[in-house]
């Protein structure tokens, strides 16, 4: 009896680590808001790093993390660094492309809690008085995040904090 148990423990072991190697091996979040601004001013509020602290939810998570910012003011090879607490762990940040008043794409590299390299885009649409913001983050989905994805919704985790991020920018650029 003891055997059977066992091995059926083994088989469904087996079962979830060979489902789990089965999922996509890349990952996109994304999430989107309409705020009236103009795109020039919102594409303004993200390709300035040192303007994330009026909307990013991380800043607000952990505003004792300290920040490194490097490069240009803003654009192009402006770079960001943090390390704060368990929550917002550290990493860095250096954009890569900006298309005035349309796109920001940046390249985004997580040290801690875990090693991650994803992408993070911005893109602006003209919509009547306002902008359609598209915040989006891709990478690839090693099989430990295909693991564990079988347990967390990364997507509903990560696009909460869009969704945060999307709202305070909303209330900043509106005011």
């Amino acid at each position: 009896m003891l055997k059977t148990i066992l091995i059926v423990i083994v088989v469904a072991i087996v079962a979830v680590l060979a489902f789990a190697a089965t999922r996509p091996g890349d990952f996109v979040v994304t999430r989107t808001a309409q705020i009236n601004a103009s795109p020039e001013k919102l594409e303004a509020m993200v390709s300035d790093f040192r303007q994330w602290g009026a909307w990013s939810p991380w800043e607000k998570i952990d505003p004792g993390m300290k920040r490194t910012y490097g490069g240009p003011a803003s654009g192009v090879g402006s770079t960001y660094a943090w390390v704060g607490d368990d929550k917002v762990g550290s990493g860095g940040m250096e954009i890569t492309k900006v298309a005035r008043g349309r796109e920001v794409i940046f390249d985004l590299h997580f040290i801690k809690p875990f090693r991650a390299d994803n992408v993070g885009r911005f893109t602006f649409e003209p919509q009547g008085a306002g902008t359609k913001v598209t915040w989006s983050m891709s990478g690839k989905n090693p099989y430990v995040a295909k693991l564990m994805g079988l347990v967390f919704n990364m997507d509903q985790m990560i696009g909460k904090d869009f969704e945060t991020g999307l709202a305070n920018m909303k209330a900043a650029a509106e005011n």
